[in-house]
């Protein structure tokens, strides 16, 4: 009775509610322990220390936060989540351990105080973030919006019982049981956290884990220039800055007055312990009763003024009546309001920064400014009380001059806040206006009502387009009447932005869409029901999967296969394998199934995530008809499946397919990068996708993208370094706020230089072999033409990677300096004109720098030189012996090369050549391998017949 009232009140859907009744247990349990350990230590440390240490702690705990989180941002990347969620919930379930023999052998000192002190601060933020992390990979974007609420009131619960808890414990049994408790919980949480993996995580690819969790990888840009660029983050970082600091001048008076009137550490645990559950209390009966309607009623701004106002006001209070229960109310408004309406309030005026921003603004002033403002007022009070030997009770004048800043801070926040909105919706109008010139500027409301109401279909879609992620309340009636709208794409865009408002909102309207043929309208609509509605999942799957309408029954298994993704007992409800079985085959026994059927039968595998039916996308990865061909590309990248990156890389070849089958692998996450680029190190990428691996990797637009394709220009094959150094100047004109360090590509410059005069001193020396191999044999018969024919075949290679090596260094130069110089003078070196030429070395002489100057002018000026004696004259280009190039080349090129080598070593015997061809029996490339054993045998052969 009771789950099935909690799966009707929080829309649980079978398969749900085990997993989710773990996940609220564990971050429970999380909570509650906070709640004991926090009140407890807080407790030992004023009445062992005194409040006059709580600056040194505000110090310390601000200074070692900032270090320990760049070593776990560090750790995060190098280890699994849950070894390292195992790891921190064993140590600090040992360190509380260990506290609790300390308090009863009464052995704790100053050391220790200090140290529970700040590692109590680290335990709050260590464990809450590292819960989310792991409920991000535990659910997907649809279910996360779904159950988070419901996984949230364990958090809620935790923090009202923990305290009150806390209060019983420590007032009739001493703080060292509590201690003691809540190292025993923490320990609970690991067979918890084993279930969860077990019953979800440990099904998801490894694309899949690593996409869910790759929200703080590699940084764009510095987070604290993003802060700076922007009037609006700046505000925002100062509010929460302040705000910082006058909850810690707050608590540092709270804390001391308790203190003096309650110095034994078991009634002082008690006491906090119940205040701080009775804060969450009043949290969250102003989050139930009153938040929606003061947001509604006063609007962000205004309501971020509450708490300020309410602090003010207690404040002056405290000045009249110095007492107690004026700072409990102090503390009680901090605690409660910021819990609740004033953390709405914080979260919806940083709405309108761009998505990629705000969530690295927001991580960095989460954290860093958060811990810096905590430093701040800890060196305040050490200044005011330690220095200056001010009261306690003076201490007021100080908060009521930080909610002066924090008002003025609102005030230009709120202003900030109109202006993005403004911004928003001028770079949403301009461009589809760009003919009336004397519109622009006039990015208003109004304007954007216009185009809502009369604009064209492309103007419309480019507009909402630009309104994703955002929830503009004026706007609303306007976006809803695009219901309507005769256009199919609109009406799909409409019901995508609908997401962002209230649940519900036009759900009348939404059913009605059900019964259009449009395929993509359908199936929004269907979407949208099933995320943002209150109608029942059981409803919808039971009305619609058997629907006689082909159209609404096919969406609705689509929608079913979405939802099931990560839920196996959902499917098994509804015989989703079964559905899909009986639609693979109907496709095998019918002569011509149409392409729409196959399209769909195709998507709902690759959401159903059912790896039984992958050999069928693979199977129509070789359909005859394209559109096919490109749903199970789509379908193949929706997997993240290990076993479809080398088909999907295979269809990189064709420029028809090439597009899909980038955003195919896009869809594997960021980790795809490092796979590839693995893959192209032990050379077992074909050669024909080579030249497009770049453009997978340098899809994702970002810092990432840049230091991996930077990683590339390293690689031994050219063409995937020249590619690498096209795609970055692409990069670097697309997104000119992300990092090339200049010193690097400089470095790159002169290695590809390198690379470009090791080529022509391998040239030179084939050419001298086949001269002097001609000259004794000029017949060339049986086994010297075969040697004649591979190193013809070398010397082809080499032609075209000196071309291909030349073009990179330019690509390269056009990153380090301005491209239109550097196109101008690339086709300067390769004009048929004298003049042109010199004048465009003279060009590079004066443009680059002296090493550089050193690196390229004496290559190019050899290039440009026609007669082969003076070619040969020229004292930095050397030939080899033969050997020594073929030990080179080997050594530093890609698989083709090789291969060539290995060829000429064949024909060559040379048993000299065995330790060059071992290396190689041992490469990854199975082709290069193989034919590496074949001429190792061969050797053998003939030094024993020798």
């Amino acid at each position: 009775m009771l789950k099935t009232t909690l799966k009707k009140l929080f829309l649980l859907r079978d398969g749900e509610f085990r997993v989710s009744l773990l996940m609220q247990l564990y971050i429970f349990l999380i909570i509650t322990v906070l709640l004991i350990v926090k009140p407890t230590v807080n407790a030992l440390f004023l009445s062992e220390l005194g409040a006059a240490y709580l600056p040194y702690g505000y110090m310390l705990t601000a200074l070692i936060a900032m270090g320990s989180f760049y070593f776990y941002s560090k750790a995060v990347n190098y280890f699994s989540l849950r070894s390292i969620i195992y790891s921190t919930l064993v140590f600090f379930s040992a360190c509380f351990i260990l506290l609790s023999l300390l308090i009863h052998f009464k052995l704790i000192n100053t050391f220790a105080l200090f140290a529970y002190y700040i590692s109590v601060s680290l335990f709050a933020v260590l464990t809450t973030s590292q819960f989310w992390l792991f409920a991000n990979m535990v659910y997907n974007s649809r279910e996360a919006k779904r159950l988070f609420g419901f996984i949230g009131a364990g958090a809620i619960s935790g923090g009202i019982i923990g305290g009150y808890l806390t209060s019983i414990i420590a007032s009739s049994l001493g703080n060292k049981f509590a201690i003691l408790l809540s190292a025993v919980l923490l320990l609970i949480c690991i067979p918890i956290l084993h279930n969860v993996w077990r019953l979800r995580i440990s099904k998801l690819t490894l694309y899949t884990r690593k996409q869910r969790t790759s929200a703080k990888t590699v940084q764009d840009s510095p987070a604290y220039k993003l802060i700076l660029d922007s009037k609006h983050l700046s505000n925002l970082a100062g509010i929460v800055a302040v705000g910082v600091i006058v909850a810690k001048l707050v608590d540092f008076q709270f804390s001391d007055y308790a203190n003096k009137l309650i110095p034994d550490p078991d009634d002082l645990a008690s006491f906090f312990g119940f205040w701080f559950s009775t804060f969450n209390v009043l949290a969250l009966l102003i989050q139930l009763l009153l938040t929606t309607r003061i947001m509604d009623r006063l609007g962000v701004a205004s309501t971020l003024l509450l708490m300020p106002l309410a602090l003010a006001l207690g404040s002056l209070l405290f000045l009249t009546f110095p007492e107690l229960w004026v700072l409990v109310l102090l503390k009680g408004i901090d605690g409660s309001f910021k819990q609740s309406v004033y953390k709405a309030a914080l979260e919806l005026s940083i709405m309108p920064v761009p998505f990629q921003v705000k969530n690295q603004a927001k991580s960095y002033i989460d954290v860093v400014v958060d811990s810096i403002s905590g430093g701040v007022a800890g060196l305040l009070l050490y200044f005011v009380i330690r220095k200056m030997e001010i009261d306690t009770l003076y201490i007021t004048i100080l908060i009521l001059l930080f909610l002066f800043a924090w008002i003025v801070l609102i005030y230009r926040l709120r202003e900030a806040y109109f202006d993005s909105f403004r911004r928003n919706l001028k770079s949403s109008i301009d461009p589809v206006n760009k003919e009336k010139k004397g519109d622009r500027g006039a990015a208003t409301l109004r304007h954007a009502r216009d185009i809502l109401t009369k604009g064209s279909e492309e103007e419309i879609l480019t507009l909402l387009d630009k309104l994703d992620n955002y929830r503009l309340k004026a706007l609303q009636s306007d976006i809803i009447a695009l219901l309507y709208h005769p256009d199919s794409r609109v009406k799909t865009k409409t019901l995508k932005l609908l997401h962002f408002y209230d649940k519900g909102t036009a759900s009348k309207k939404v059913m009605g869409l059900l019964d259009l043929e449009d395929r993509d309208v359908v199936v929004a609509a269907m979407e949208y029901i099933l995320e943002n509605t209150h109608i029942n999942d059981v409803y919808v799957f039971n009305t619609y999967l058997d629907h006689p309408q082909t159209q609404i029954a096919d969406a609705a298994l689509l929608c079913l296969a979405q939802e099931a993704t990560d839920n196996e007992k959902l499917g098994a409800r509804y015989q989703l394998s079964e559905r899909i079985s009986q639609r693979i085959n109907t496709v095998q026994h019918t002569p011509s199934p149409s392409a729409h059927y196959l399209s769909d039968t195709l998507l709902i595998i690759g959401f159903a995530g059912l790896p039984q039916f992958y050999p069928f996308i693979a199977e129509q990865l070789n359909n005859p008809e394209d559109t096919v061909v490109k749903k199970a590309i789509k379908a193949a990248g929706l997997t993240a499946d290990q076993r479809f990156i080398e088909p999907l890389l295979h269809t990189l070849k064709e420029k028809k397919f090439r597009k899909s089958g980038i955003r195919a692998l896009k869809n594997y996450g960021q980790e795809i990068s490092r796979t590839l680029y693995s893959m192209a190190e032990q050379e077992l990428l074909e050669d024909q996708v080579k030249p497009y691996l770049p453009e997978v990797i340098g899809a994702f637009h970002n810092q990432h993208s840049v230091n991996t394709l930077l990683r590339l220009l390293k690689n031994r094959d050219v063409r995937t370094r020249l590619a690498s150094a096209k795609h970055l100047r692409k990069l670097k004109l697309s997104n000119p706020k992300l990092r090339y360090p200049d010193r690097q590509i400089s470095r790159y410059i002169i290695r590809e230089s390198k690379y470009y005069q090791n080529t022509i001193w391998s040239l030179n020396t084939i050419n001298a072999t086949l001269n002097t191999a001609q000259a004794e044999d000029p017949g060339r018969a049986g086994e010297s033409l075969d040697l004649h024919i591979a190193r013809e075949e070398l010397l082809q290679i080499l032609y075209q990677q000196l071309d291909l090596s030349f073009q990179a260094i330019f690509e390269l130069l056009s990153i380090k300096y301005h491209h239109a110089d550097i196109e101008v003078a690339y086709y300067g070196i390769k004009s048929q004109k004298e003049d042109t030429v010199h004048n465009a070395l003279e060009f590079l002489d004066n443009l680059l720098h002296n090493r550089l100057k050193g690196a390229i002018l004496p290559l190019l000026e050899y290039r440009i030189l026609e007669n082969p004696d003076q070619q040969d004259a020229m004292p930095a280009l050397k030939k080899m012996n033969e050997f020594k190039c073929i030990n080179m080349l080997v050594s530093n090129r890609g698989k083709r090369i090789k291969m060539t080598c290995l060829r000429i070593i064949n024909e060559l015997g040379d048993s000299k050549y065995r330790k060059i061809v071992r290396k190689l029996t041992y490469h990854k490339n199975p082709e290069v391998s193989a034919l590496a054993k074949r001429v190792l045998h061969r050797l053998a052969i003939k030094q024993k017949s020798v």
